[in-house]
């Protein structure tokens, strides 16, 4: 009986999604080249994880012509460990720029409707789905009972986001904008709701970029220093608990905590990217003052392993490699 629940679990398995079976092991990753042949979702399932998580760049689509894009995927679809990978585990996720079509795209992408069609086929999204009734890609999905509850919320920071602002100074992409918007207010508003008395032990949110990094001149929340606020705001509005946000896009992976006032719990920021090509060169690690342990340009994803027999969860963050390597000493969050 429990197989046969498994399967249909499997098999119904859709993007606004509840089950009640508890999590502890969390794979997620970013930046798939679909015509690399190096992948790594072997390695993610050596990993035996109960669900993994795609943050965007889920292949490299960078088009306007919609049947193209539906090939690259298809590639991606196709790929034999991909499959097994489907067969493991359910898998979610959202998009970031080059699935979207349009590098470090934004809300003025003029295909961005076509491209949420061909990512929710790729994702395998049932027709009736919450995710098909509103703008853009974002989704929530809550796994476990009780003090055992985690709720993931994906986040779409491409269909909504405001136009960024080419840097003057060399060696950055992207100055602020000061009044711009990342989300779009149907999608803060569906964020608030979510974490507004939230039950849950644990909140993971998918981010493709990250939140808490500033220092580097690349995509970023920081890019959007008054939505990135307004993040801060409403985590410590509403006491989110054990607040960890997932990252992707830039090649690297890192980890990052702050201190939001307000919050109760650490926030941290854990960013894994990318699955098939990270930084070319060794080139001196870029600053980040919020940075804990290394930064890591070797392929990898995330592992977020949570340990229930306590009275409260004990959550490790593991950056993993190719031959099932560690490249840093894994963070623990009590």
């Amino acid at each position: 009986m429990k197989n046969f629940l498994f399967a249909l679990l499997l098999a119904g398995f859709t993007a606004c999604s509840t089950t009640d079976e508890p999590l502890t092991r969390i794979a997620f990753g970013s930046c798939s080249n679909e015509d690399m042949a190096d992948q790594m979702w072997s390695e993610i399932i050596s990993q035996k994880p109960q669900l993994c998580v795609l943050l965007g760049d889920n292949i490299y689509g960078d088009t306007h012509d919609m049947a193209d894009l539906r090939a690259q995927y298809d590639v991606q679809k196709g790929n034999p460990d991909y499959q097994k990978l489907l067969k493991h585990c359910p898998v979610i996720g959202t998009w970031d720029d080059h699935d979207y079509g349009q590098n470090d795209g934004g809300k003025y992408f003029s295909k961005k409707n076509e491209s949420k069609d061909e990512f929710l086929r790729f994702m395998d999204i049932a027709q009736d789905d919450a995710i098909r009734k509103h703008a853009g890609v974002y989704s929530a999905h809550n796994y476990g009972t009780g003090a055992k509850k985690i709720k993931i919320l994906l986040l779409d920071l491409r269909t909504f986001r405001d136009t960024t602002i080419k840097a003057t100074e060399p060696g950055r992409r992207y100055d602020p904008n000061p009044d711009g918007d990342m989300m779009g207010e149907e999608q803060w508003d569906w964020f608030e709701n979510e974490i507004r008395d939230s039950d849950a032990s644990i909140h993971v949110v998918g981010s493709s970029i990250q939140l808490i990094s500033r220092e580097h001149g690349f995509e970023k929340w920081d890019n959007f220093p008054k939505a990135r606020q307004r993040m801060f705001d409403l985590l410590a509005k509403h006491k989110v608990k054990r607040p960890i946000f997932i990252s992707g896009d830039r090649h690297i992976a890192e980890v990052s905590k702050m201190v939001v006032p307000g919050l109760p719990d650490t926030l941290y920021d854990f960013t894994s990217s990318g699955l098939t090509h990270t930084w070319s060169e060794e080139w001196p690690a870029e600053p980040n003052a919020h940075r804990i342990g290394k930064m890591v340009i070797q392929k990898n994803f995330g592992m977020i392993l949570i340990d229930w027999s306590g009275a409260e969860p004990v959550i490790r963050f593991e950056i993993r490699g190719k031959n099932n390597v560690v490249w840093d000493t894994p963070v623990t969050v009590n």
